[in-house]
């Protein structure tokens, strides 16, 4: 505890003696300072006991002592030592009186006690309270540390938590509540993610206040980097004293070293996920299997899903991978969660937009307890997440995300052109031996992704709906166009209408009458238009492919006039 009133009035060197306001002795005193202007006011900063003489004050006045003791009351000061026997004999009827009705403790200080005295009795009180707290924060750090060693994060929290008699939590780099402590801090820990996922939008370091009509919370971001790791918040009753603020302080080091893994092993896992994806993409599974050991192993024991991952301009974003932590998703784009709308945020403001993604799938794999491979793959991310785990439907959400920020939530639209846009292909489910194969999924659904201007594009998706929409790529309606050219020219003279007849009897599969129907002719009109169109194009429409060819031409023309 620092000094207070009481303490100083204990001290049985300095024989101080009460005359006003004995009921607020147990306040603080943070200095003690003498001064005999008549207006010290303006350099109080609250908390002293102000020790005169009243060498230049008009003490036997009431008015004058009625107003010097209101704005030192004012000002916080929190007592009033007056010396006896200096310049009066006693303290002045108007000065206790003032003191009295403004309940400021007023204090007689004999001759023979010199205010140095009262100085240093304070200087050391306060110096032995530092001391206390000093010594307090290594206890607590020791045991912060010894719980973090043997318990974990988990450990640590609920250790932490009776350090500051108060609760205590910690966050992902999501804003999700990873542990709290005591257990029933959880539901209040939730409470507050709102104002977690903010404090991570500024760089860390960074820290705030949330002030309850519960208790007040004290918010602060871990990691060494510029984006935050994690988050820590300790609530308590009241405002932390010295003790307990070095006991956060020694926690918020321990659980950035927890959670913020260092450059150099994450460089080293990184060189290993590459050369796993190495040996699956050359089909050597035993030797990645091999290789992944204890880090990757899991992955490889159970159905996965290829993740290819670009921007629209792969020099505008560095792939910036590590992170650890949370979620729950769907594979394919759907309802984002405010976490992830606010990775989608920072990473739009970075630029980096991988960097983002990197983000919330590891967290996702990391709160679930999941494997998760993560390779820069020249300009591509390749991601491998469990099958129908929390790192597959973490990139479903990081892409609905994406959509709703461009206007297209989950549907085709044309590309947007804009630098810097994620895509992403997922492939169908496989195994060690299937990587290759997978790949070659996740490649292509990222090249219809980047065709339809859709953030993620699964393989499955491509298999079950139509070739169609694929024939909106410019290069198959130039061929179409090109193809189908000498054929609009001889309609638009005037001499026949051979493109429609030939779209209505490709339609009926070559069948004359049906065709001839379709059109309102004789059937021998419309083998004389066939002949013109095999005359024309110097093709025969005997040749499946030809046909085939003509079908394809016909829609893709037909969707572009669309």
């Amino acid at each position: 505890m620092p000094p207070t009133l009481a303490s100083l009035v204990h001290h049985s060197a300095l024989k101080l003696t009460v005359r006003a306001g004995e009921e607020r002795l147990d306040a603080p005193v943070r200095w003690a300072h003498a001064s005999e202007l008549a207006d010290p006011v303006p350099y109080m900063e609250g908390g002293e006991l102000l020790l005169i003489t009243a060498l230049k004050l008009d003490a036997e006045d009431p008015d004058a002592m009625r107003r010097y003791v209101k704005r030192l009351a004012g000002a916080g000061v929190v007592g009033l030592g007056f010396a006896v026997g200096v310049h009066y004999p006693d303290i002045p009827r108007a000065l206790l009186d003032a003191a009295t009705d403004a309940d400021l403790p007023l204090i007689e200080v004999p001759r023979r006690t010199p205010f140095l005295a009262i100085s240093k009795a304070v200087s050391a009180a306060i110096a032995a309270e530092q001391y206390r707290a000093v010594t307090a924060g290594f206890a607590a750090q020791r045991e912060l540390t010894k719980q973090a060693l043997s318990d974990g994060p988990e450990g640590l929290l609920l250790a932490l938590a009776g350090q500051v008699d108060g609760w205590a939590a910690l966050y992902d780099a999501s804003g999700a509540v990873v542990a709290a402590a005591p257990e029933w801090a959880n539901r209040r820990a939730a409470r507050v993610t709102a104002d977690v996922e903010r404090l991570r939008e500024r760089p860390a370091p960074a820290s705030s206040v949330v002030a309850g009509a519960e208790d007040r919370v004290e918010l602060h971001s871990l990691g060494t980097g510029r984006r935050p790791r994690a988050a820590l918040a300790v609530g308590t009753a009241s405002t932390l004293g010295t003790a307990e603020r070095y006991a956060v302080h020694s926690a918020i080091a321990l659980l950035t070293l927890t959670t913020e893994r260092s450059r150099s092993l994450h460089a080293a896992e990184q060189r290993i996920g590459a050369a796993v994806l190495r040996m699956l993409l050359a089909g050597e599974p035993d030797h990645a299997r091999t290789v992944a050991g204890e880090l990757y192993g899991g992955l490889l024991d159970a159905p996965f899903r290829l993740v290819v991952a670009q921007v629209a301009s792969a020099s505008a974003a560095r792939v910036r991978a590590g992170a650890e932590g949370n979620g729950e998703v769907d594979a394919r784009p759907g309802t984002a969660s405010a976490a992830v709308l606010a990775a989608v945020a920072d990473a739009s403001g970075n630029g980096d937009p991988l960097a983002g993604l990197v983000d919330v799938v590891e967290a996702a794999a990391a709160r679930s307890g999941e494997a998760l491979l993560v390779v820069p793959y020249g300009e591509r991310l390749v991601l491998l997440v469990v099958d129908g785990g929390a790192g597959a439907r973490a990139c479903g959400e990081y892409a609905a995300a994406l959509e709703a920020g461009r206007g297209t939530p989950g549907r085709d639209t044309p590309p947007s052109g804009e630098e810097g846009e994620l895509v992403m292909g997922l492939s169908a489910p496989a195994g060690p031996i299937a990587a290759a194969t997978a790949y070659k999924q996740a490649e292509q659904a990222l090249s219809v992704a980047r065709r339809r201007g859709r953030a993620l594009v699964e393989h499955e998706e491509l298999a079950a709906g139509s070739v169609l929409p694929l024939l909106a790529d410019d290069a198959v309606r130039a061929f179409a166009d090109g193809l189908l050219r000498a054929l609009h020219e001889h309609d638009a003279t005037g001499r026949g209408d051979l493109v429609a007849s030939l779209r209505a009897w490709l339609s009926r599969h070559g069948q004359w009458d049906a065709a001839a129907a379709d059109l309102g002719v004789h059937r021998h009109t419309l083998r004389y238009r066939m002949r013109r169109v095999e005359e024309i194009l110097g093709r025969s429409l005997d040749d499946p492919d030809v046909r085939m060819e003509l079908w394809l031409s016909l829609k893709a023309t037909s969707t572009n006039s669309d």
